[in-house]
């Protein structure tokens, strides 16, 4: 017998049953509950979708009470440990890690899109110099899709394919420009005799030499921080980059919206904003006050809580452990002592245990991120290039999905009903 949940509706006295599929029920399902035959029928009210499933997707688990994350069933732990962001890519794309020969391929298929259009450059340059580097990437993603008019064509896989190679060749690049051009410093061509992390250092920060040495420490750091980033189910950007892409259009456009998700400071902006705290707080001596102030409701713990995880981040504890590999090539910074006393007094504290506050993964990739030369306002920016792969898969996904729709939420009307109009001179 199937799973079933029985409704009565106080209102009539009627009883439905409404079938249970993967521990949910179509909100559908509930239309047919009514008063009488004018009545529209129930409608679930869910902001911000904190209890809705707007998808089926095999792409990313994550149990947040468990501190699980698995990209197509891999733990994210063994792919940090094993993997490179470009094999985490295929897997998310494909749904497989590659063989020797497919990783070889798509390396290569990648690589070829690594330039960009002559005219996206003369178009950056038209940006104020102290542009926001996220401002300037999420725009020049949109107009990607003027260079690519056949990207629209969303029905063809192999279409899909090429232009999804492309976004991931070409995010680094347009991420690279951005920083180049808020530093007033020539922009510098991708060499792809480099890895995918080793080639984004290269455009960053070359100078003159005619050959950029990557340092292998922090080239590994980086590829790391892209691994953990890569996806995370249905967050905010990819809901867009979902929403967005259910009109068909080109993934370029998609893109764009789901980085001006990424820019609001609610989703990728966390990271800075906890290398403000700690620079507010100052020194250790300060903590105890701080936190005092937090209990207090007279502050806010940056870095701790998370939407989804009720335990610690699992990609937390990665990346404190790849900041000390990071802090031993570049010199400790100041704030890592500060930040060690503030996650080891909150995770002492009953007050942060009993409402499951856990550092995520923001609270330690800043100071990586600034330890590697990068200046805050490009932290977000470093975020959306692994969530390229995330989005392109989800985009993907999307568009193989039978039962999937253009977008359209339902509302609940609160203004006012059918009113005459009233003319100038009669209005109070």
């Amino acid at each position: 017998m199937a799973d079933t949940l029985t409704i009565t509706d106080n209102r009539t006295g009627k009883q439905y049953e409404v079938p249970v599929t993967d521990g949910t029920i179509k909100a559908i399902d509930l239309r047919q509950i009514k008063v009488d035959d004018d009545d529209f029928g129930l409608m679930t009210y869910d902001p911000a979708f904190t209890n809705t499933a707007s998808c089926r997707s095999a792409i990313t688990y994550i149990d947040g009470d468990k501190g699980i994350l698995e990209y197509r069933g891999y733990p994210i732990e063994q792919l940090a440990e094993k993997s490179t962001y470009l094999e985490v890519a295929y897997l998310l794309v494909f749904g497989e890690l590659p063989t020797a020969a497919q990783l070889a391929e798509w390396i290569d298929g990648v690589t070829t899109h690594t330039l960009l259009h002559e005219n996206i450059k003369h178009l950056m340059r038209g940006f104020r110099y102290d542009a926001h580097p996220m401002g300037v990437f999420l725009s020049t993603v949109g107009a990607l899709s003027t260079f690519y008019p056949d990207a629209k064509k969303v029905h063809d896989p192999a279409i899909r394919l090429s232009h999804i190679k492309k976004l991931i060749a070409k995010t680094p690049t347009i991420a690279a420009y951005a920083y180049r051009h808020s530093t007033g410093r020539f922009y510098v061509y991708p060499d792809n005799n480099l890895s995918f992390a080793g080639n984004f250092l290269n455009m960053l920060f070359k100078m003159t030499e005619a050959k950029y040495e990557v340092n292998p420490v922090l080239e590994r750091a980086l590829d790391i921080l892209f691994i953990l980033h890569a996806d995370h189910e249905q967050n905010c950007g990819t809901n867009a980059m979902r929403a967005i892409g259910s009109s068909e259009v080109d993934p370029y456009s998609a893109m764009a919206g789901a980085a001006a998700a990424l820019y609001g400071p609610l989703h990728g902006g966390a990271n800075e904003a906890v290398l403000t705290m700690l620079r507010q707080i100052g020194n250790k001596a300060n903590v105890p006050d701080f936190i005092k102030k937090v209990k207090a409701g007279e502050g806010r713990l940056m870095g701790f809580g998370h939407r989804v995880y009720k335990s610690y981040d699992p990609r937390a504890k990665i990346i404190k452990k790849t900041a000390y590999e990071v802090f031993d090539v570049t010199g400790t910074s100041p704030l890592l002592d500060l930040a060690l006393e503030l996650e080891r007094i909150a995770l002492e504290d009953e007050y942060f245990v009993k409402r499951k506050l856990y550092p995520n993964v923001d609270f330690y990739s800043g100071l990586i991120y600034e330890a590697l030369g990068f200046a805050p306002e490009m932290f977000t920016v470093l975020f959306a290039i692994p969530r390229t792969a995330g989005w392109v898969a989800q985009w993907d996904e999307l568009h193989r999905d039978a039962d999937q729709k253009i977008a359209r939420p339902r509302q609940i009307y609160t203004g006012h009903r059918t009113r005459d109009y009233v003319a100038m001179d009669k209005r109070q």
